[in-house]
């Protein structure tokens, strides 16, 4: 054995490996050998959150922005805790490790009744819950440690979504060789076979016709970006994202045609992507929240497929192949023969109507000068409601990173995520959009990013209840509406003070105007402006896909 090196050195050495310097979550007893281990560690600081769900939101962002996060918890009430931040993990592609410190091998041995179990002497309940929204488990021994944490990580890396691993105190200090080198077999591999039937298949079905893109999300999951953007560099064809992969491509591009969204989508974006004589549809997955309610009309039979680990043209499937190797392939293409680009529609004229500064502030106002206001590289995290459908019509900067959740759909995830990514992304300054409903959900964690001295721009969008819900049903109805907070008192009390943070408010564009200015000015403080809009004012988004649910 190495002496003195124990499991627990073990595990955060091969964390670090993949960039990880911040771990998430809260102490409990069963944890804490573990976390005396953390603390001696100078590769990893220690982010203690409110409560563990707060922690696994803050994890997910993280991981989007790094490639692998990691959050601790204690056995039973904590994990559980957690579980639903690992489920939108597990639903939306993001690499989390849930490390649970667990009792002592010999008390789970003799089946102890045990505080935090459900007192029957069984152990294993919850790591068979987690089994259902995690892609690999693990129940460490001193014996299994180290192949069963590569072989976790390994997993979690590969396929960009969560791992479990539940580590008993005395294995946690048990001793254990150091690891010999690296971790290996973190690439996808593909079948030279697959690959060059893939390539027959695409040349020929691309032969001659208008071509254009759709990508999203799991390019960016899979890391496969690199390839997209050569992909859009060799050719002249226009693309289009669905909201949920929003700034995975230069938006500010002529050939950007713009956000689709089925039957919700501006006419240039819906044009050219369901009139494309070939589509090469990139890393996508169809939802209800991304298509107005599956109301996309796209004819399987003329798309170039690419997903993980499999490519198709038309119905003709080819696997295994990489997401990585299947869009170089495309590239390859590309540069054998120029593609005939899709007509795309030239962006209409529309003026912009005269507007009293004055009046109450309206959703389409507030959008559209947030994004104005947006600059380069910045992270911008919409909650899930009025703020990501509100957002995702409109052009984000180069370089920004875009987070939102409109799969798992969790309100309240964006607070905690905030702290996440902005402890992710430290050069790149995070601006938080989120509704008030959402918003008293995960409140605690402005506390956590005020004591870590992090400095996000936070838009809250006071609109007097759930919103996104009044816009589905009962937009009168008791059941929508929420108590009213003084949200100008709100950073007070989680520990703000004029030397870290500035509070505005803004019910009117000229007030949201002057807030944005001294926003863009107020680099080293915490932000928090507070927009009054009105409870039953929709973004047409938003509205497209109220009416699709009803």
């Amino acid at each position: 054995m190495s002496e003195g090196y124990r499991v627990g050195d073990y595990l955060l050495d091969r964390i670090a490996e993949f960039g990880v310097t911040d771990v998430f979550g809260v102490p409990g007893d069963y944890n804490l050998a573990f976390m005396e281990i953390i603390d001696e560690n100078p590769k990893v600081n220690w982010i203690g959150t409110a409560n563990e769900l707060n922690a696994s939101y803050a994890a997910d962002a993280y991981a989007r922005a790094r490639g692998l996060s990691v959050m601790v918890t204690t056995y039973g009430v904590g994990e559980l805790s957690a579980i639903n931040g690992t489920a939108g993990s597990y639903a939306e592609y993001a690499p989390v490790l849930h490390i649970v410190g667990a009792p002592r091998t010999w008390l789970q041995k003799e089946q102890k009744v045990l505080h935090h179990s459900l007192g029957d002497g069984q152990f294993d309940h919850f790591l068979n819950m987690a089994r259902h929204v995690t892609i690999a488990q693990a129940k460490l021994t001193a014996q299994n440690a180290a192949a069963e944490i590569d072989r976790v990580i390994r997993e979690v890396v590969l396929e960009s979504r969560p791992g479990y691993i539940m580590l008993p105190a005395d294995v946690a200090e048990a001793e254990i060789y150091r690891p010999a080198g690296p971790l290996q077999g973190i690439e996808k591999t593909s079948s030279p076979d697959a690959v060059q039937a893939f390539k027959e298949a695409a040349r020929d079905h691309l032969q001659g016709k208008t071509v254009a893109v759709l990508a999203d999300l799991i390019v960016d999951r899979l890391d496969a970006t690199e390839e997209l953007h050569s992909l859009l560099e060799h050719t002249t064809i226009p693309y289009s994202t669905c909201a949920w992969g929003k700034s995975l491509v230069d938006e500010s591009s002529p050939r950007f045609a713009g956000i689709y969204a089925g039957a919700a989508s501006d006419e240039r974006a819906r044009a050219a992507v369901e009139d494309a004589e070939v589509l090469l549809k990139l890393g996508v997955i169809f939802n209800d929240s991304i298509t107005a309610g599956f109301t996309h009309e796209i004819d399987p039979n003329r798309v170039i497929s690419v997903d993980s680990g499999v490519a198709s043209v038309g119905e003709v499937m080819f696997a295994p192949i990489a997401m990585r190797d299947s869009i170089q392939t495309l590239v390859e293409l590309a540069q054998e023969s120029e593609w005939k680009p899709q007509p795309l529609a030239p962006i209409p004229n529309q003026k912009t109507p005269e507007v009293d500064p004055d009046a109450p502030l309206t959703q389409e106002q507030l959008w559209a000068l947030l994004a104005e206001g947006c600059t380069r590289g910045q992270t911008v995290i919409a909650d899930q409601g009025t703020s990501f459908y509100g957002i995702a019509p409109h052009s984000l900067p180069t370089n920004s990173l875009f987070i939102g959740q409109p799969q798992w759909g969790s309100i309240g995830y964006t607070l905690p995520a905030t702290l996440g990514a902005a402890l992710a992304r430290p050069d790149h300054r995070a601006v938080l959009l989120i509704g008030d409903g959402s918003a008293q959900l995960t409140l605690q964690e402005l506390g956590t990013i005020l004591r870590e001295g992090l400095t996000p721009f936070i838009v809250l969008v006071n609109n007097d209840g759930y919103t996104v819900e009044r816009a589905i049903r009962g937009p009168e109805k008791k059941y929508n509406d929420i108590q009213p907070y003084n949200w100008q008192k709100v950073l007070e009390t989680f520990g703000g003070t004029p030397e870290n943070c500035v509070s505005l408010k803004a019910t009117t564009r000229r007030e949201l105007e002057e807030a944005l200015k001294i926003a863009t000015e107020t680099q080293d403080k915490l932000v928090f402006l507070e927009a009054v809009t009105g409870r039953l004012d929709y973004p047409p988004l938003l509205q497209a896909l109220a009416n699709s649910a009803k």
